[in-house]
């Protein structure tokens, strides 16, 4: 096991506590939380500075592309991510194992609109196969959802492929009829514009990290009076 005498937070660890579970409308069979997973040897907590040596990008490259990224890099990532504010990567650890199993990302957008308020994006969701059955996919959706709206989030929004549409609904995210596009640009792929659009009803491919069939959502049940 690698020991890391010091470590730092991504994020306040202490805002996982506040967060209400009975908030949700997802439903927990036996019922779990940020603070009690239902696992002993389960944590959710903000990403460390150290969890690239607990197999966080190999948790990522089950979800998308990660790329051959060396400490130096994740580390100036990881400080520029913290110095901005806006980035709560949360993640699930497996205790026992010294290993990163479940992971999600909350990203704020600063607006003008709303009075100056803010806005959250979902990304990056991904739990480790080996551990299905044990209701963290919903686990950790549900902690950055709360955790959007106790950081004051009038919104929240992701975008998903079709099959997993059910999933989202499930937890309080809601199609927007009339506004269930996902259109995109994409720089990373040898052409010089690539330009991308599905609908929810689609069966294309598209979207960020090779996602089919995009739908743009918004979770309604934590900020219904704020959502529109």
């Amino acid at each position: 096991m690698v020991q890391h005498p010091q470590e730092t937070y991504l994020y306040d660890p202490s805002l996982l506590l506040k967060l209400d579970f009975h908030r949700t409308p997802a439903t927990f069979k036996p019922f779990i939380s940020a603070a009690n997973p239902g696992e002993p040897w389960m944590k959710v907590r903000p990403l460390k500075d150290t969890d690239y040596d607990r197999g966080f990008l190999q948790l990522l490259s089950q979800l998308t592309h990660v790329g051959n990224v060396n400490r130096t890099q994740f580390l100036t990532r990881f400080s520029q991510m913290k110095a901005s504010g806006d980035y709560f990567v949360t993640v699930i650890e497996d205790t026992r194992k010294n290993e990163i199993i479940g992971a999600a990302s909350l990203v704020i957008e600063r607006k003008f609109i709303h009075n100056c308020s803010v806005r959250g994006r979902l990304e990056d969701v991904v739990v480790n196969d080996t551990y299905r059955g044990k209701q963290l996919g919903k686990l950790i959706v549900v902690t950055v959802s709360l955790l959007a709206e106790e950081l004051g989030c009038y919104k929240m929004s992701l975008d998903c492929k079709d099959k997993l549409i059910k999933f989202y609904e499930s937890l309080g995210y809601v199609l927007i009829p009339g506004n269930s596009n996902s259109m995109t640009i994409r720089y990373d792929e040898g052409t010089p514009l690539k330009r991308n659009a599905t609908s929810a009803s689609s069966s294309s491919s598209t979207g960020a990290g090779g996602d089919s069939c995009q739908t743009n959502s918004q979770f309604y049940n934590f900020f219904s009076p704020f959502c529109y």
